[in-house]
């Protein structure tokens, strides 16, 4: 009886498996092949896409804001934002001195007498988030110079990592937002 109920499950398993992967349809494939995660990283990464640029174009981001990003993450899909962001957080040493370029929510953090502005981006099922602190450049007052929580923002800003106690954080200072 446990022989059979293990076989139902895992044939269960295996056929929801192959379900849910499913094959692309034949005008969605491309004669390259599939495309490796490093294809992806190098599409995403030294480029701002004219997408980012033209999106911007009304905001408070000027074309040379946006020029030399190094990490465009708004060219990428949520899963692959995700991805680079939690990589950005547990190897900040691979982003240090790099152009970063991001869109997501504000939120606004108060703790240690000060306040801290961050972008924030859910994941693709939308239950989990993970934000990246930005400092602006320039004089900002907090509410009057920022938006409302929750409001869609990108941020453009150079990637760097600072100390409180023994924790570190990772910011993008010299920020511009829109």
């Amino acid at each position: 009886m446990k022989k059979t109920l293990s076989l139902i499950i895992a044939l269960t398993f295996f056929v929801l498996t192959a379900a849910s992967c499913g094959s692309q349809s034949s005008s969605t494939r491309t004669s390259s092949g599939p495309k490796t995660v490093n294809d992806v990283l190098s599409t995403a990464e030294g480029t701002t896409s004219q997408t980012a640029v033209n999106s911007y174009k009304k905001g408070k981001l000027s074309e040379s804001d946006l020029k030399d990003v190094d990490v465009d993450l708004t060219s990428m899909s949520s899963t692959m934002v995700y991805s680079e962001v939690y990589n950005m957080v547990t190897a900040p040493e691979n982003y240090m001195g790099k152009k970063v370029l991001m869109k997501g929510n504000f939120g606004v953090y108060e703790g240690d007498g000060r306040n801290y502005y961050a972008c924030i981006i859910a994941d693709a099922t939308a239950c989990c988030s993970q934000g990246i602190e930005f400092v602006l450049s320039g004089n900002y007052k907090y509410p009057q110079d920022y938006p409302e929580m929750g409001t869609e923002i990108s941020v453009v800003g150079t990637f760097d990592t600072y100390y409180e106690g023994s924790q570190i954080y990772c910011q993008l200072i010299d920020a511009k937002m829109a």
